[in-house]
């Protein structure tokens, strides 16, 4: 909107450093985005660096009709978007300008100081839903056991703590009762801060009463209730971080998002992170990806119709799950799992936001869903011999 063209008399005013103040506030705002929440923020320090460099120059520049221009843009610009004189400006060196609290924005201080572009960050997923089953920051797809306290994420950034109980008396399937967040402190953008949901309290608040951390201004940490008491965001700006939490039935689900540099950055003696590593092999329920569902003499006793305790056949959880999962995927066939263990229906809208979370937070569209090996229609194609054997399993396999 500033640019403006010499008209024949530049080199005329040589010490006239407007060109330069110019070209830094190109700098300043090339990168920003109207679509981001804190684009007025950023664009109006850009505006008052630019002032400042003016008036700085106003004495050599006072006959250069593209300062006085500039000078006439810069006062339009900050009352169109309400930025006020006073205030903190963008730095008057471009190649070090980077909003500390903004991981993307670590990517162009990399860029600036390497004089070569360098690729955006890479993202990674983690999901735990159901009866728990587990999708890794590799994307390898697991159920297991985990009673109790376990770690999902221990870096140099991030804490996340699950506490998962049986379901159901006389299975070995377990579900998420309490989740532990601890974002721990960043530089200026935020103290430590430590979340903490239970079944029937998921707070829109951290433990101590704030909904964010460091400057509320800059918002590099900050928590989005979407469904009171059923289901909230955390946006931690300052490490690229998203986190959902959500409370179906009796249980709670959770999926992040984090960069990679960030999700490896952690000492030897945190090695055991579920979301990082998967369960050990002593808590697996599944048997190198076969996945035994309840049947008599296994996980849990048939009735004399020899139906499933929980009430589900193998029919009639297909069909339920098949409502909210047209794809047939590991979302699709946990979920049968899940009614066959417990006969419990929010694990199937458990199963379904899952997916959702997925497509909301994984990076990689390709990757969302993860197939058994043999296709769909396989697992199932003669339920009679599975069921004469006592055991019926499905073959999850995850895309290295």
């Amino acid at each position: 909107l500033l640019s403006v063209s010499c008209l024949g008399d530049c080199q005329l005013h040589t010490s006239c450093g407007i060109q330069k103040c110019t070209t830094d506030f190109v700098s300043f705002t090339s990168h920003l985005n109207t679509a981001l929440e804190d684009f007025d923020l950023e664009f109006c320090k850009a505006l008052r660096a630019y002032s400042v460099c003016t008036y700085r120059n106003s004495k050599v520049c006072r006959g250069n009709l593209v300062y006085h221009s500039a000078v006439l843009g810069i006062g339009d610009l900050m009352t169109q978007r309400n930025c006020t004189k006073d205030g903190p400006t963008s730095s008057t060196s471009p190649e070090m300008t980077h909003d500390p609290c903004n991981y993307s924005g670590h990517t162009e201080v990399r860029e600036h100081r390497g004089g070569e572009k360098t690729p955006p960050p890479t993202y990674l997923f983690c999901g735990l839903f159901g009866d728990p089953h587990l999708r890794t920051f590799k994307d390898h797809f697991q159920t297991c056991k985990v009673e109790g306290a376990w770690p999902l994420i221990d870096n140099n950034y991030l804490s996340v703590q699950v506490t998962n109980v049986p379901v159901v008396p006389g299975s070995s399937a377990t579900a998420t009762k309490k989740i532990t967040i601890i974002f721990k402190s960043y530089q200026d953008c935020t103290d430590q801060k430590v979340y903490q949901a239970m079944t029937d309290d998921l707070p829109a608040a951290f433990v101590d009463g704030t909904t964010g951390g460091g400057d509320g201004n800059t918002r590099s940490l900050h928590i989005v209730e979407k469904v009171s008491g059923k289901y909230i965001e955390m946006h931690a700006r300052y490490i690229g971080t998203t986190v959902y939490i959500r409370q179906l039935g009796h249980y709670l689900t959770l999926a992040i998002r984090m960069p990679q540099e960030l999700v490896m950055a952690y000492e030897e003696s945190q090695d055991l992170q579920l979301c990082l590593n998967g369960c050990p092999s002593s808590e697996r329920i599944d048997q190198s990806g076969h996945l035994p569902l309840p049947v008599m003499g296994k996980l849990l006793p048939w009735g004399a119709a020899a139906h499933p305790v929980s009430g589900y056949t193998l029919e009639t959880a297909t069909t339920k799950c098949h409502e909210k999962m047209l794809v047939k995927d590991i979302y699709f066939y946990s979920c049968v799992f899940d009614l066959l263990t417990t006969g419990d229906a929010n694990f199937t809208a458990a199963a379904h936001s899952a997916m959702q979370d997925v497509e909301a937070l994984h990076p990689s569209k390709e990757h969302w869903h993860i197939f058994p090996r043999n296709g769909g229609g396989s697992v199932y194609r003669d339920r009679k011999f599975f069921v004469s054997l006592g055991f019926l399993c499905l073959i999850f396999v995850a895309y290295l």
